[in-house]
């Protein structure tokens, strides 16, 4: 059973067997969003979930060979040989777990990464087949993320079906009907944790960046917790002007060339129009997500201390 899921046709085994069950759990899910009138789901955001999972799909596969292949590159110039005992597949799916807060982090906080990500963002929905919404040109770069791990002898196999049994439970934690996992919200990224990340409320933008463990943000500070008061609005602001296909693949990157035509900028503001946060500008009238977090707090605090001010 272990070479069944582990060895080097693991990936396709683990999606063999994880689609049935999602594909279950998606209809459970419909079933209750009709019964209860929850309005969870949109026939047309589903279509352009499936569309742009086709597409991730797709080119994984491309990029399949080539991107393996920088992997092994990497495990046979490794820096440590493992024994496969039950250490090696912890500390496989923990620095897994941690390569992929990083390129998650990154791709919140360059614009560039952000213009491929923001497909998973853009769904004013929320529910199962919002998993399903693939950042398409991922698989051009994400493999670079895990090279490292390969590096310090990690077979890449390994390494890659770790991370789609991650990506299974990520895919899962894409619910509303979920409200608490109990004592697991101190350990495990949960649909709780993750409809923040989702939110595009300015409290909780850029948080949770985790896949399956919430340590990371917690360690590195972009831990946010689902507030009562502060009812999470999902999508992207401002809202794209029209859901069609090309539209929502190309969206940020049209935004990117109008930005960078524009007559008169120095070349480095050209850079960093492309790889800085997103929102910056080079005569300072754009905002960065940093910058709308801290007059948000400054506002709220500034709120606090005249009511306490009229409550002494």
């Amino acid at each position: 059973m272990v070479d069944y899921f582990l060895g080097e046709n693991g990936l396709e085994n683990v999606y063999s067997w994880s689609i049935p069950i999602l594909a279950a759990f998606i209809l459970a899910e419909l079933i209750y969003s009709h019964v209860s009138e929850a309005k969870l789901y949109n026939g047309k955001d589903v279509a352009t979930s499936v569309y742009l999972a086709l597409m991730n799909f797709g080119l994984d596969l491309v990029m399949k060979v080539f991107a393996m292949g920088v992997m092994f590159f990497f495990y046979n110039h490794r820096l440590f040989t493992w024994e496969f005992t039950i250490w090696y597949w912890l500390i496989c799916f923990v620095i897994t777990d941690f390569a992929y807060y990083v390129l998650h982090y990154v791709d919140h906080h360059s614009r560039a990464f952000w213009a491929v990500h923001i497909t998973h963002h853009n769904s004013e929905y929320f529910n199962l087949t919002t998993g399903f919404r693939s950042p398409v040109l991922q698989p051009l770069y994400r493999y670079l993320y895990f090279s490292p791990l390969a590096f310090l002898g990690f077979n890449p196999w390994h390494i890659m079906v770790v991370y789609a049994i991650a990506q299974v439970y990520g895919t899962w934690v894409h619910t509303q009907t979920v409200k608490s996992m109990g004592i697991l919200e101190y350990i495990l990224v949960t649909p709780s944790h993750h409809r923040v990340h989702h939110a595009c409320n300015i409290k909780y933008l850029d948080r949770n960046m985790g896949m399956c463990l919430i340590i990371w943000d917690k360690i590195f500070g972009t831990f946010e917790k689902e507030d009562p008061n502060v009812p999470v609005k999902y999508g992207i602001y401002p809202k794209m002007p029209d859901n069609k296909p090309d539209t929502v693949l190309l969206y940020e990157w049209r935004k990117i060339w109008k930005d960078i035509k524009q007559p008169g900028l120095k070349f480095s503001d050209r850079i960093n129009y492309i790889f800085n946060s997103p929102g910056w500008s080079h005569d300072g009238t754009g905002k960065t997500v940093r910058q709308y977090q801290k007059d948000y707090w400054a506002k709220k605090n500034r709120k606090s201390s005249k009511i306490q001010k009229k409550s002494a």
